[in-house]
């Protein structure tokens, strides 16, 4: 798993040998089965997790039972509640593993040592915060004023390969559409082919 995580750094900055060994020091290798939690709804969460292989989501579940899925976090990809995280109030979120993963966890005060200890992770890790932060936006804006079929084309152009990995009922909840309209929409896009 940490050759995986010294690859994906290095593909934004370089890593001495000396950093990467700190990095490790402060990252947990967990191994999830299929179904198994990170953490559940009101608990504090404890850990960012990155994904070195598999997949994860994160969701709530409203007062009628029904699932939202706010994020799907699959290889190179973080997943956390980060507010709950950062001030220690009950997450409002489940995230567990969709498929067997193999994940690195970090806490809270091991990625603040991480972020004054190596200035390039630092600026990597603002960097992914601003990416995070812009498209948290742009996905909110496209869910009150695209159709399903956009959303979806979006889907498919930002995130290859997921669709084919997680069931279609997932997929709809996270682009907010049922699964009939999915459907509909997929029918609807492989007749224009």
């Amino acid at each position: 798993m940490f050759d995986k995580l010294r690859a994906y750094f290095e593909r934004s900055f370089s890593l001495s040998d000396v950093e990467f060994d700190i990095m490790k020091r402060e990252f947990t290798p967990r191994n999830l089965k299929k179904g198994e939690f990170i953490h559940r709804e009101g608990e504090v969460t404890k850990y960012g997790a990155w994904v070195a292989q598999g997949i994860v989501r994160s969701y709530i579940i409203d007062q009628k039972g029904k699932e939202h899925i706010v994020q799907f976090a699959a290889e190179n990809w973080w997943i956390s509640d980060f507010n709950s995280l950062n001030k220690g109030e009950p997450s409002l979120y489940f995230i567990d593993a969709l498929e067997d993963s193999e994940i690195l966890l970090i806490d809270f005060p091991s990625m603040k040592k991480l972020l004054a200890a190596i200035p390039a992770f630092a600026a990597h890790f603002q960097k992914g915060i601003t990416t995070h932060t812009a498209s948290k936006e742009r996905r909110i804006i496209a869910s009150i004023s695209t159709s399903a079929e956009d959303r979806y084309k979006d889907f498919l152009k930002s995130y290859p390969g997921i669709a084919q990995r997680v069931p279609q009922h997932m997929l709809a909840s996270y682009l907010g559409v049922s699964p009939e309209t999915l459907s509909r929409v997929r029918k609807q896009m492989s007749q224009k082919k």
